[in-house]
């Protein structure tokens, strides 16, 4: 058939709409970023103007979750396209590895060009990720964390040490700003050079802790050196999970001082973040891609900082699962929130949505770009399921709605609306709102057999390790 032939079996629209425009993807994810500390999240004094700005010239997912609350499940989630129980990358320890392709293999295989710079701490070694580009990896020594038994509990010997981890060191952030170098530097040279769509994740270590910082940060947040709104005495402190995280990381006997200046650091760790993101924007600007590009900031998962005596993750409240979400660029509105359950997956659909591929079959994930405002019955889940608590958890967020699943103790569920801080459980007083959660849960997985399995991969992983 001739193509004058061709084009008159189309229809008149799908011929003067031609084929859809292709984007690039510049990415940003920090390392444990609990999004209540910045500005697009309402808070007071954490100055993040560059997140504010991104916030203004796109979307912001207010509601926005991590597969798992730990960077290695919640990385390889995110590059595999499959849930942490289907891998079976429940914690840190990589000593069994996983033989699977990454986001950045499956779009260079459809033309997009893929690059990863910094930190990779995934189920695999960098060098088998193959992406386009893979500049400064960071792979996770194997075997990687050994403390992996749940029943006898195994217990961290460095909270003292983690404890002491802020105030001011020599070249605090030297091993990020390596990164941002590298990242400005691809921008500059090859972001208009390469003549298809290209997708750039740039990877900090950042705020995870320890929280040390430059003296110029330490003394900006001088005055907000303070205490956790909800501490020890609150309820969500004597959870039994909570429990058994305060004694795997040793942390009950962190004192006043102590707590406000780890704060305090944080604080200044996320300023310094926000700044590496004012400098990418910057540059892709200059290089004349910044119309053609989206925009993306995010974190691999949150921060407790001393809520409920809790610090860093492995937690599924609302500080160690959430995660900042902002988005700016061809196919998001400026200055629009979305209240809408969204999880990292979701952002790695956008990226293959803007940069025209398929993502493949089975992969989850669903693509902002037509994620609705406010959708009350969309559900997303999170699962923790590693070292550092007695068994199994699941998290299902729909509406207003959140239930924690919890294998080994009683379930728990918040009214988000009503009570943001997790402070009423409502599992007795609601049953109704815990079955159709517990409906959702179920139609992803079953919560008992991803215990057991979990349970028998991590005497596999002890036996591996010699235990």
């Amino acid at each position: 058939m001739q193509r004058r032939d061709f084009l008159q079996t189309l229809p008149a629209a799908a011929i003067a709409a031609g084929p859809a425009p292709r984007y690039n993807v510049l990415l940003l994810m920090s390392d444990e970023h609990n999004p209540f500390f910045s500005q697009p999240y309402g808070h007071s004094f954490v100055t993040t103007p560059n997140m504010a700005k991104l916030a203004q010239r796109g979307t912001v997912f207010q509601n926005a979750y991590c597969p798992s609350p730990l960077c290695l499940p919640s990385r390889s989630s995110f590059l595999s396209g499959r849930r942490v129980f289907d891998l079976q990358t429940y914690g840190n320890c990589n000593v069994f590895q996983v033989d699977t392709p990454s986001y950045g293999k499956v779009l260079d295989g459809q033309g997009v060009h893929s690059v990863h710079i910094g930190k990779t701490d995934v189920y695999n070694q960098a060098s088998t990720l193959a992406f386009s580009e893979m500049i400064a990896p960071g792979d996770r020594a194997r075997p990687g964390d050994t403390l992996v038994s749940r029943v006898p509990l195994d217990v961290q010997k460095d909270g003292e040490g983690r404890g002491a981890g802020f105030g001011v060191t020599a070249n605090p952030f030297g091993g990020d700003l390596k990164k941002v170098d590298l990242a400005v530097d691809w921008l500059s040279r090859n972001a208009a050079r390469l003549g298809k769509p290209w997708t750039l994740a740039v990877n900090l270590l950042k705020p995870h802790f320890p929280h040390n910082v430059t003296r110029e940060l330490w003394e900006q947040y001088a005055e907000h050196a303070d205490l956790p709104k909800h501490g020890l005495d609150s309820s969500g402190a004597k959870y039994p999970y909570a429990e058994d995280l305060r004694k795997f990381f040793g942390t009950d006997g962190y004192d006043a001082e102590t707590i406000r200046s780890l704060r305090r650091g944080y604080y200044g760790c996320i300023t310094f973040v926000d700044q590496q993101l004012g400098r990418l924007v910057d540059t892709l600007e200059k290089s004349g891609q910044a119309a053609n590009t989206v925009i993306a900031y995010t974190s691999d998962h949150g921060e407790m900082l001393g809520k409920f005596g809790l610090w860093w993750k492995r937690s599924l409240y609302e500080d160690s699962a959430r995660i900042p979400m902002i988005v700016a660029g061809p196919g998001f509105q400026a200055g629009q929130r979305v209240r809408t359950p969204v999880d990292l997956h979701d952002l790695r659909a956008s990226m293959f949505e803007a940069a025209g591929a398929k993502q493949p079959a089975g992969w989850c994930g669903h693509p902002l770009q037509s994620m609705p405002k406010y959708d009350e019955e969309r559900a997303v889940f999170s699962e923790f399921q590693g070292g550092g608590t007695r068994a199994s958890a699941f998290l299902i967020r729909q509406g207003r709605w959140k239930l924690i699943f919890n294998c080994a103790a009683p379930h728990q569920l918040f009214d988000l609306d009503k009570d943001p801080d997790e402070l009423n459980n409502l599992a007795a007083s609601q049953p109704k709102a815990v079955k159709r959660l517990e409906g959702e849960l179920r139609r992803i997985c079953s919560p008992e057999e991803e215990n057991r399995r979990a349970e028998e991969f991590t005497q596999r992983q002890l036996r591996a390790l010699g235990r």
